[in-house]
């Protein structure tokens, strides 16, 4: 028999830049049920982000209060707070692409809500927020089961890059929606605004029902509290994980301005310039998941993570004392790379910490985290701004951001330090019994 050649031996020519830069897209090619999945999210994010931009634009419309947009993510938030244990509960306990598929449906059925009332010659502001919490409720019985989904779907060594795939999807939806939505409000109305959300729910149903069932681990047990604690017990067994939770949400909490977009394009050219405020952090955002292929190189996730932040807090402060339209458009695209950083990092810190029996009560945790800050310093924002004036709003809170980040470095040295080259699965907190049985 002839011994094969050691290619360790053989010299290979230097990888060019833009190889080391560009996006890994071996998941899309080696997983099916990845490629529907990544489909279907495609699409339905893509209109859910058209109804991000007609959603608060409607309720500034009918009430002139910042307060009240920013009252809309507070209600979200609840929902969310209220029913996420119970979506990780369920998620590890049932079939997590049934529980995708159900509340599919089910946020479908809020945006042909939005539609029917858009339709009224009166519109009823209180039925807004009905459907905000609502919104809230059923994402928080869908986001785990998606999160729980993704590290069955592809390869432990395929994480990094299916996350930053799973960021150009989310990106390409935020640059699009929100300038597709603009201009739809502008040209057609609310009402069909909506609708156009209504079909993309439609393709990604479809899409999601052509996928194989992602059944929970063998031996999962009932949804119980007991559950729960067990699940909250090991986040706060991990500063790793914690750090992820934190920093993301004092950045989010005090650097978010999204609730001061309608006012601030009102006084800049209206619905069409709302799109572009809303799609410029998704430009960023596309910007770093394209060029994101270095990142698999990268170990020291954590540190990532803070300076991540702290580059978003930066952004803030440069939108908020930005003279022209062009300025805070930069400044926004800086801030939604930053972001898209941030979420790289903690996406493989917490594939790579967290076992796959606990994954679904975890996410619901990770869910809380990075919907909480983002929903309470809306209207933290929109708070401050009633109180003195959108530009003071945006600029402080870029300020706290910042300064906040350099306390969760200080706070948090084990999460500063962790190299995912040295990092070891903590022991399942399985009971023995339930382990044994399991081998």
């Amino acid at each position: 028999m002839i011994p094969e050649e050691d290619d360790s031996l053989t010299p290979r020519p230097p990888r060019r830049w833009w190889h080391l830069a560009a996006v890994d897209v071996t998941p899309l090619r080696r997983h099916r049920d990845f490629r529907l999945l990544f489909v279907s999210r495609f699409v339905s994010f893509f209109g859910s982000m058209i109804t991000t931009v007609a959603f608060p634009y409607q309720v500034y419309q009918l009430t002139h209060s910042v307060l009240l947009v920013g009252a809309l993510g507070v209600l979200e938030f609840g929902a969310i707070l209220a029913f996420a244990f119970l979506g990780g509960a369920l998620a590890d306990a049932r079939d997590r692409r049934s529980m995708v598929l159900l509340s599919e449906a089910a946020l479908m059925g809020c945006s042909l809500l939005l539609a029917g009332n858009a339709a009224l010659a009166q519109p009823q502001v209180w039925l807004l927020f009905i459907v905000a919490t609502a919104w809230g409720l059923f994402d928080a019985l869908q986001r785990p089961s998606l999160d729980a989904m993704l590290p069955r779907l592809v390869d432990t060594d395929e994480l990094a890059a299916a996350a930053a795939l799973g960021s150009i999807r989310s990106t390409l939806g935020q640059i699009l929606g929100p300038a597709l939505g603009g201009v739809l409000i502008a040209a057609f109305g609310l009402s069909v605004t909506y609708l156009v959300d209504v079909g993309t729910f439609l393709v990604g149903l479809a899409s999601l029902g052509m996928m194989r069932a992602v059944p929970p681990p063998v031996d999962a047990e009932r949804p119980s509290f007991r559950r729960v604690i067990e699940g909250l017990r090991y986040a706060r067994s991990r500063q790793e994980l914690i750090g992820t939770y934190v920093v993301d949400m004092v950045a989010m909490f005090f650097g978010m301005p999204l609730a001061l977009f309608p006012a601030i394009a009102q006084n800049l050219g209206g619905a069409r310039v709302l799109g572009l405020l809303y799609a410029a952090p998704a430009v960023g955002s596309f910007l770093f998941s394209a060029t994101s292929g270095w990142t698999n190189r990268v170990h020291r996730h954590g540190l990532g993570v803070i300076v991540a932040a702290t580059i978003w807090g930066v952004a803030i402060i440069g939108f908020g004392l930005s003279p022209v339209l062009w300025a805070a458009l930069f400044f926004l695209g800086l801030a939604g790379a930053a972001d898209m950083m941030s979420g790289v990092f903690r996406s493989v810190i917490w594939n790579q910490t967290i076992p796959d029996s606990l994954r679904g009560r975890l996410a619901a945790i990770e869910m809380l985290s990075y919907t909480s800050g983002p929903a309470l310093g809306n209207f933290e924002a929109g708070v401050v701004a009633s109180i003195f004036s959108v530009r003071v709003s945006v600029v402080s809170g870029g300020v706290l951001c910042v300064i906040a980040c350099v306390l969760c470095a200080a706070a948090l040295p084990l999460f500063r330090a962790y190299d995912a080259r040295l990092y070891h699965l903590a022991p399942d907190p399985r009971p023995d019994s339930v382990k044994r049985e399991n081998q």
